[in-house]
């Protein structure tokens, strides 16, 4: 099939079915969201909780479907309440524990990533829903493989947007505070900021940006939508809010055309083609912020 062929599809597939055009704009609503906070989480050093809590989402998601609901695993947006909250109280352990705590950071996030993995693996062999174990498998860890498996329903669409509005709500209205814990959160605390209030909102804020982002990326890649566009601006831009707003709009463009490219080319998983145009995007902003330097 040649690409103009290809191209009367798309235009043919957005035109004629309701279910493409909710996946772009459940796809757009994610991507909007979860490049907001991409840059705290690099410059706070915590760009690697992505993975560690889609991995919690991961092993929720599972223990969900095969004990408590008796549904496929792969029937994520089913398990999505159940699956949140775990997801936020996981955050809000991560951000709060403290230098003094027993387990650090690290240790913790590492612990909870591996162990939810392999726990979550272990219940879909121990429990499977289908036959197929390893689609099943696939799709959530590496995201849907055809648009046409996003926004086919009508809630989950309206779920995704007014959570991703509701995280731009509360990124807007608490800015200045998140800008002043990001830089220096001992700084903040003695200037009356209540540093741990606000670590707890961005606690909630980043586990319900990943389990969004797993709808689109899937649990193995939901780290890459988060930090990439990130760093992507931090390429050619300096400051913290041009930074952001570039993030926004790199995340948004490259997930669009992800997701339009794989509405044109069928065979191809729509997560690793969101995660391999942002790459491309980053490679361009590097070169382009190298010769801005040199000039």
């Amino acid at each position: 099939m040649s690409f103009n062929e290809r191209l009367d599809q798309l235009v043919y597939l957005f035109q004629n079915f309701a279910f493409a055009r909710y996946a772009l704009i459940v796809g757009v609503a994610i991507a909007f969201c979860s490049s907001l906070l991409g840059v705290t989480l690099v410059l706070k050093r915590l760009s690697f909780i992505g993975s560690g809590l889609s991995h919690v989402s991961f092993g929720s998601t599972t223990i969900v479907a095969a004990v408590a609901m008796g549904i496929g695993v792969e029937n994520f947006q089913n398990n999505i309440f159940w699956v949140l909250p775990i997801t936020i109280l996981c955050s809000i352990w991560l951000l709060l524990s403290g230098p003094h705590s027993k387990i650090k950071g690290d240790s913790a996030l590492a612990m909870l990533s591996v162990g939810t993995l392999a726990i979550g693996y272990l219940f879909m062999n121990i429990f499977p829903r289908s036959a197929n174990l390893a689609a099943d498998v696939c799709t959530v860890l590496f995201g849907s493989t055809a648009i046409l498996t996003l926004g086919s329903k009508t809630w989950m669409v309206w779920l995704c947007v007014g959570l991703s509005v509701a995280v731009s709500v509360v990124f807007v209205l608490f800015y200045n505070k998140i800008f002043a814990i990001t830089f220096d959160e001992d700084f903040a605390a003695a200037t009356g900021i209540k540093a741990k209030v606000y670590n707890m909102i961005l606690a909630v804020i980043i586990a319900v940006i990943i389990v969004l982002a797993m709808n689109l990326v899937g649990a193995l890649l939901v780290s890459a939508l988060v930090v990439f566009p990130a760093l992507t601006a931090m390429r050619v831009f300096k400051s913290f809010r041009a930074v952001t707003i570039c993030s926004v709009i790199v995340s948004v463009v490259c997930s669009t055309f992800g997701i339009l490219l794989s509405a044109m080319y069928d065979n191809l998983p729509l997560g690793s083609v969101i995660v391999a145009v942002n790459i491309a995007v980053f490679a361009v902003f590097s070169i382009i912020g190298l010769v801005l330097r040199r000039g």
